[in-house]
Order: structure tokens, then C-alpha cells, then sequence
């Protein structure tokens, strides 16, 4: 979630340190390493979606929204592939998957991934 005051790229900057690199458990070094890698990455995002999405938390009075970037890296020697993902914080597991119509999404990320999927011209 984003906090008060926060941009949501630095939003999901933190949550992916968080979430996929595990860094509520590294070291500072090993962070701010993580931290500096990731920068550049993480600048050159590109809004995929922003709105409502259904979810079944929503309520009458209440609903999620979500922003949605997509970060790619075409480079096969980037930061992305020296990185070993490993869940943290409240995640179950992270893993590097392949884009494909038949996985079985959560809510409204479907779409988000065919869009994501359509912008690079990437099979669907």
C-alpha cells in the first residue's frame, strides 16, 4: 500500500525489495546495494493501468484501486538477472514467470498483463 505522502514508484520500489528480495532481513549493506541497483530500473516505469478493479474486499462503501507499471528490461545482462528472488514480508513465494493467457490471475490482473503483453508485442 502506498503510505501518506509517498509516490507509488517509490511505492513499489520498496514493496519489490520488500516482497520479492527479502530486504526486511538484509543487512544495510546489503540493501542500499539493492537499493542503487534497482534506481534506474525503477525510473523508467510506464503506467499500465490506474482505477477501480474488482476485488472481493470491495463494498458499496468501500472498493480497491490500483496503479499498475510495467518495468521492462530488454538487456539480458540487467540488474533484473543477477538478482535471486526470495520471498519477504508478507509474501508466499517470488518467482520470475512467463506471460501467458491461460495462468490463472488474481481479480482484475488479467487485463493488466495483456496490456502489458500488447505493448511489447509479446504473444497472448
Amino acid at each position: 500500500m502506498v503510505d501518506p505522502g509517498e509516490r507509488v514508484t517509490t511505492t513499489l520500489q520498496r514493496e519489490f525489495l520488500e516482497e520479492a528480495l527479502n530486504s526486511l532481513e538484509m543487512t544495510t549493506r546489503q540493501k542500499e546495494e539493492s537499493e542503487s541497483q534497482l534506481k534506474d530500473l525503477f525510473k523508467g516505469g510506464v503506467e499500465v493501468y490506474s482505477g477501480y478493479v474488482d476485488d472481493p474486499r470491495n463494498t458499496d462503501n468501500s472498493w480497491m484501486e490500483t496503479v499498475a507499471y510495467n518495468f521492462h528490461q530488454d538487456d539480458l545482462l540487467g540488474v533484473l538477472y543477477s538478482m535471486r528472488l526470495h520471498a519477504g514480508d508478507d509474501a508466499k513465494a517470488a518467482k520470475w514467470q512467463d506471460m501467458s493467457s491461460s495462468l490463472n490471475l488474481y481479480a482484475s490482473h488479467e487485463h493488466m498483463i495483456e496490456k502489458v503483453a500488447q505493448r511489447h508485442k509479446a504473444h497472448w
